[in-house]
C-alpha cells in the first residue's frame, strides 16, 4: 500500500549504509534532535561507533553484545528476538567512541538524541525495565519503559518498546506532542517496526497513521512491514494496527527542545473518549497469560 505522504516512511533497507540497516539522523530527517541506527554484526565481529553529538542507547534487538568505552565495558544479555522480552542495554554519552562486539552476532538499535549535556556511561539490566500493560480489549499492548523519564536518567532522549498482539490497536487514541504548553511537550518521534512472521514464514504487516495538527500539515497512511520506520515530526499519530495473526513491535525514540525532559501528550479530541471504555474490558489474555516480559 502506498501512503499519501511517503516522505516520512522509510521501508526496510531504504535508509541503510554498510553494516547499518537503518540510519536516521537529525540531518536526514530534517529535524533537530532524534536519531536511530540499527547495526548488524556477524558472529565474532565488532563495530567502532562514535556517538558524536548524540547521547545513545545501545539496545539489542537480536543477540547479545559487549559495549566497551575505554577500559570499561558492559556485557548485554540480549534476546532471540524483540518478542522474547526486555533486554539489557547500555547508555553511552555524547563525544564518546564505543566498541560493540558480539560473539553471537545480531542486530542492535542505537537510539539517540542531540544534546550538549554529558552523563556517565551506564548499564541498564533487563530486570530493571518497567513493563506496563496499557489499554484493554483490542487496545491491549505491552510497554517496556527502558528509557522513559522515571526509568532511566538521560539528557534528552525518551525511548520505549511496544508489543501489540495481532489484531490489536496501539498508539490509540491518536495523540500528539508537537507544542510546548503546560500539558504538552514538543518531541520529534521515530517509530521502528518489527513484525512477526506467520506459521509458515509468511511476512507480517500492520498499519501506521499520522494526520495534521495545528503543529503542521502531514498525511501518512502506510502499510508497515518488518524493519520499516516512520518519522513523526508533528501531527496526530496513531493508530498503529497489527494485522490479525501478526504481532507488532515498535521502538519509539523521542527528543525535543524543551528545557526539561518530559513526555506530555494531547489525545485527539474525537478519540479521547475511547479510554473510558477500557474500564469494563479485560486485558488481552495473550499479554496476561504469557510470561511477564514475553510475547
Amino acid at each position: 500500500m502506498t501512503g499519501r505522504d511517503s516522505s516520512h516512511y522509510l521501508p526496510a533497507g531504504s535508509a541503510g549504509a554498510g553494516a547499518y540497516d537503518l540510519v536516521v539522523t537529525p540531518e536526514s530527517a530534517g529535524w533537530d534532535y532524534s536519531s536511530l541506527r540499527t547495526l548488524r554484526l556477524q558472529p565474532g565481529c565488532e563495530a567502532v561507533v562514535d556517538t558524536a553529538a548524540d547521547e545513545t542507547f545501545v539496545v539489542p534487538l537480536q543477540g547479545s553484545a559487549i559495549v566497551a568505552v575505554g577500559a570499561e565495558s558492559f556485557e548485554l544479555e540480549g534476546r532471540s528476538d524483540v518478542f522474547a522480552g526486555a533486554t539489557d542495554l547500555a547508555y553511552v554519552p555524547i563525544g564518546t567512541t564505543m566498541t560493540i562486539s558480539s560473539a553471537t552476532g545480531g542486530r542492535f538499535a542505537l537510539a539517540g538524541a542531540r544534546t550538549d549535556r554529558v552523563l556517565p556511561f551506564r548499564y541498564g539490566p533487563k530486570a530493571a525495565v518497567p513493563v506496563e500493560l496499557r489499554g484493554a480489549g483490542q487496545c491491549s499492548r505491552q510497554i517496556r519503559n527502558f528509557g522513559t523519564i522515571e526509568a532511566f536518567e538521560t539528557a534528552a532522549i525518551i525511548a520505549c518498546e511496544v508489543i501489540t498482539p495481532g489484531g490489536n490497536w496501539s498508539s490509540y487514541p491518536a495523540h500528539k506532542h508537537d507544542e510546548t504548553t503546560p500539558t504538552e511537550s514538543c518531541l520529534e518521534e521515530i517509530y521502528y517496526f518489527e513484525i512477526s512472521a506467520g506459521p509458515g514464514g509468511q511476512p507480517g504487516f500492520g498499519y501506521h497513521r499520522t494526520t495534521s495538527s495545528p503543529g503542521g500539515e502531514i498525511d501518512v497512511l502506510e502499510e508497515v512491514r518488518d524493519k520499516d520506520a516512520v518519522l513523526v515530526p508533528y501531527g496526530w499519530h496513531g493508530p498503529c494496527t497489527a494485522a490479525p495473526g501478526f504481532d507488532m513491535y515498535y521502538l519509539n525514540v523521542m527528543a525535543g527542545p524543551g528545557p526539561e525532559r518530559a513526555w506530555l501528550i494531547s489525545d485527539h479530541p474525537d478519540q479521547a473518549w475511547v479510554r473510558d471504555t477500557w474500564t469494563d474490558q479485560p486485558i488481552d489474555p495473550r499479554l496476561t497469560t504469557a510470561p511477564t516480559e514475553g510475547r
